[in-house]
């Protein structure tokens, strides 16, 4: 009784642990498929469906898993490839390649490596595109050049369900002696500008020099003008006002005069006062410093004529008072 007691436990951990495998079994078969991921699932040997998200059970000893594809947008950076320009130039150009999976299907059965095949792809594109160009437009014609490879290797890889997004050029590394070359050529031309730019600058620096010296030229002409201007017109002022003066000396001199023939002729002066006068006036011309005085002879003849003159306007004006 006892035997058969324990070799039904024994057949029953046996059962127990059968189970526990298979159910282990069959929780590995379960999977789960993320967002950026499918799934390609062979049954028999042949293609039977493309799992997107969720989860997901594969029948066991039926279906495998036949590859798991990235939806994510990828990147691949290729080696330097060798390709001769149109002038027969080599040169090292190595591309990077962004590109995204569409069908994971046709990407998975489409070609049998298809990031060696997008490598090959783009090293015999790069080398058509090159061999039309010469050595100065490959270096200057990345834009060209990326453009032709993408719109090349995107058409050639729509059977692999590959979108190729993007192609940019690296780098373009030139032969040694090549490298040389321009780098003399480059110091020529920078030392060609740096000559060009000090010439016009110093062009630019006699200009403004010339100019300024004109300008202050001129300034200093018109300021001489303008002194000369005011010099004159002050010139013109003051004999203007010298000859206001004269002339109003002058006639204060006449008005004197005539004021004095006017008293003279009110007091009725006779021939002793005028004799009187013309020795007074006599005196005052001796009392200058003139060493020499000329008096003329026919002094009496001038007494006598002031005389008769006063005479006769004292006539006169007895005359009109009757």
């Amino acid at each position: 009784m006892f035997l058969i007691t324990v070799a039904n436990i024994a057949a029953i951990i046996v059962v127990c642990i059968v189970l526990l495998a298979i159910l282990i079994y069959l929780i590995t078969r379960i999977r789960i498929v993320e967002q950026t991921s499918k799934y390609i699932i062979e049954r028999l040997g042949a293609y039977h469906t493309t799992w997107n998200v969720g989860i997901h059970f594969l029948m066991p000893f039926v279906d495998r898993v036949a590859s798991v594809v990235s939806m994510k947008e990828q990147v691949k950076d290729f080696d330097p490839q060798p390709v001769i320009t149109k002038d027969n130039v080599t040169m090292q150009i190595d591309t990077v390649v962004f590109y995204t999976v569409l069908d994971p299907k046709l990407y998975t059965y489409g070609v049998e490596n298809p990031i060696f095949a997008i490598e090959k792809l783009s090293a015999t594109t790069l080398r058509n595109i090159i061999g039309e160009l010469e050595l100065d437009a490959t270096l200057t014609s990345r834009d060209i050049i990326n453009s032709k490879m993408r719109s090349i290797l995107d058409e050639a890889t729509d059977p692999w369900g590959i979108k190729v997004n993007r192609v940019e050029v690296k780098n373009i590394l030139p032969p040694q002696d090549i490298r040389d070359s321009m780098e003399r050529q480059m110091r020529a031309e920078r030392e060609r500008r740096e000559k060009i730019l000090l010439a016009e600058g110093d062009k630019r620096s006699k200009i403004l020099q010339a100019e300024g010296d004109k300008e202050s030229q001129i300034l200093r002409a018109e300021a001489e003008k303008l002194a000369m201007i005011k010099k004159a017109e002050g010139e013109a002022e003051s004999i203007l006002k010298v000859k206001q003066a004269e002339a109003e000396g002058m006639k204060l001199i006449r008005n004197a005069e005539a004021e004095g023939l006017k008293y003279l002729k009110d007091a009725s002066a006779n021939k002793e006062v005028l004799t009187m006068l013309s020795y007074e006036t006599m005196e005052k011309v001796a009392d200058g410093k003139a060493t020499k005085l000329i008096i003329p002879s026919n002094m009496q003849d001038l007494v006598s004529n002031i005389a008769t003159i006063s005479e006769v306007l004292n006539n006169k004006k007895e005359n009109n008072k009757n």
